[in-house]
């Protein structure tokens, strides 16, 4: 009899070995609850084992399963058990192991098919992790004679190796839905860095969440003044958008674009069914069963909402406000560099707009006042008649009124420059003409514009061309330029292009200083832009694009 025990303990400590050796190398639970089930059919000699995982609806699924014959088992891997008498529902309901020794007065859903197993007798043991019960260990055997007393604790190891296994791999995956979770953090705090354009944080942000937080449906949606909201981002991890971005999402009722629009805090809604309000009724049109949004604040002010959907039955997990926090930071840190580069690009733009029309004054009176009173004098001093025998006066008033001659074109050169006239009066062709006429290198000009265009981008091409001239001139020792203005479309809306390309030395360095340098801080401050290809030896390049439509 000692033998028998001792040959008894042996094997179960030879079992319990295999079976933590597969935890400690952090086999994948299935392999874990394969190996168990198996042991202890074989160790207990029964004739069918099962493992199974509670769920939240009241049933239990079959996560691994073993039988002696080797053949077909009452409930194969992946069946939903329901629960209501039978074993499961009795552990479950305690919390403790528990038996059916007599199989005859079972009850309950699965009783006729254990029956059709010849099924007499069953012990069933809880599994718990981390303090909740998780599910639980069950085996049966036809034998008329109920398991033997003490079944319960030998399977008590096994059970604590399978709480183990499973800990260890809800760790594996939280760290990785961690690490997961920084690098898409990672991911969308670097195009906030870069001051992308929002609308690709957006896309950006509601991509990252979804897959992240595992989620069905990921949406962000912005504030409007008029009591809407308007869907700026969207995600589904079937890849088709269930709604377009731009979609307007009213406000009102028991929906989370409303609790979040009116409390300013985190809200979630496990059951859609109890949702009111024209949002909760799209969200239910495109499947969604529970959700979960936080706000977006911008300033103190509550900008958006960004909401992960479940179209399942498991609602979105209790971490999930508390994970959506770091993304909805970013996004308002985003709106923010978007809010302070729009100021500060509308202030740019007002300064260039004040020095041109400061410009223009300084023009207009130079040309209405210092220039008309010179004309003026010049002609009082060639009306002036001499007395007769004053060659010497006569020659003196001569030199006199060639010298306001020539102040007099001094003046309308200077007028010029500070501010081109013919510019305002004939339009960009007519003024880009006259610069390539005046031009001591010989210039092919092509200007394919139409129309008169915005005045601000009028002047920032006629500056370009008018700088790139001077510079192949008198630096680069250029023997000809080629201009080409026209009118294109790009991402942003309609431009006017201007390229100006010369034969020179090349190698401008804006670094070092130069009038190219003012003229890229202008094209910029109207929001367009301006590159430069100027390797030695091979000339220059400019190519400038300048917004003719509102951004």
């Amino acid at each position: 009899m000692a033998t028998q025990v001792g040959d008894r303990i042996v094997e179960e400590q030879a079992a319990l070995r295999r079976v933590a050796t597969l935890v400690a190398r952090a086999a994948a639970p299935e392999q874990v609850f394969a190996s168990v089930t198996e042991e202890v059919g074989r160790l207990l000699s029964v004739d069918y084992t099962l493992l199974s995982r509670y769920d939240p609806d009241r049933a239990a699924t079959a996560v691994g399963a073993w039988s002696r014959m080797g053949g077909a088992v009452p409930a194969p891997v992946g069946t939903r058990i329901p629960l209501g008498g039978g074993i499961h529902t009795l552990v479950l309901e305690a919390g403790r192991p528990a038996r059916i020794d007599d199989y005859g007065a079972a009850s309950g859903p699965c009783s006729g098919v254990d029956r059709r197993f010849g099924i007499r007798a069953m012990v069933g043991v809880p599994i718990k992790v981390d303090g909740r019960l998780w599910g639980a260990m069950v085996i049966a055997t036809g034998d008329t004679q109920p398991l033997p007393a003490g079944t319960e604790d030998r399977l008590a190891g096994f059970t604590e190796l399978v709480a183990t296994a499973i800990a260890n791999a809800q760790a594996r995956v939280e760290l990785r839905g961690y690490a997961d979770e920084q690098a898409a953090l990672r991911r969308v705090a670097t195009l906030v860095a870069r001051a992308v354009p929002p609308e690709e944080v957006f896309a950006e942000v509601t991509a990252s969440v979804g897959r992240v937080l595992c989620a069905d449906i990921a949406l962000l949606s912005r504030y409007d003044p008029d009591g809407a909201g308007t869907i700026i981002g969207m995600w589904s991890s079937t890849g088709a958008l269930p709604l377009a971005v731009g979609r307007r999402v009213p406000l009102g009722g028991r929906s989370l674009h409303t609790l979040v629009f009116q409390t300013g805090r985190p809200a979630r809604i496990d059951d859609y069914t109890t949702a009111t309000g024209p949002a909760a009724d799209l969200g239910r049109a495109i499947g969604m069963r529970s959700a979960v949004g936080v706000p977006i604040s911008v300033d103190g002010r509550p900008w958006g909402i960004v909401n992960v959907a479940s179209t399942g039955e498991e609602p979105p997990s209790a971490d999930t406000e508390a994970r959506l926090a770091g993304f909805t930071e970013l996004v308002a840190t985003a709106l923010a560099n978007a809010e302070a580069q729009a100021a500060l690009a509308a202030s740019r733009a007002r300064i260039v707009a004040a020095a041109d029309t400061a410009r223009r004054r300084i023009e207009r009176d130079l040309h209405d006042g210092v220039q008309q009173r010179l004309v003026s004098l010049a002609l009082q001093l060639r009306g002036m008649a001499p007395p007769p025998g004053s060659e010497e006066l006569k020659a003196q008033l001569g030199e006199v009124a060639a010298e306001l001659t020539e102040t007099i074109d001094e003046v309308r050169e200077l007028a010029r420059g500070i501010h081109p006239s013919v510019l305002a009066k004939g339009g960009l062709r007519v003024a880009l003409g006259t610069l390539a006429r005046r031009s001591v290198v010989a210039v092919e000009l092509d200007v394919r514009v139409e129309r008169r265009l915005p005045a601000q981008a009028e002047i920032a091409a006629y500056y370009v061309v008018s700088e790139a001239l001077t510079n192949a001139a008198k630096h680069a020792h250029a023997s000809a330029v080629q201009v080409e203005v026209f009118t294109g479309e790009a991402e942003r809306g309609a431009v006017l292009r201007v390229r100006v390309r010369d034969d020179g030395d090349g190698g401008v360095d804006l670094s070092r200083g130069s009038g190219l340098l003012g003229l890229k801080d202008r094209v910029e401050a109207l929001d367009g832009s301006m590159s430069i290809e100027s390797s030695a030896g091979n000339g220059t390049e400019l190519d400038v694009m300048l917004p003719i439509t509102a951004t």
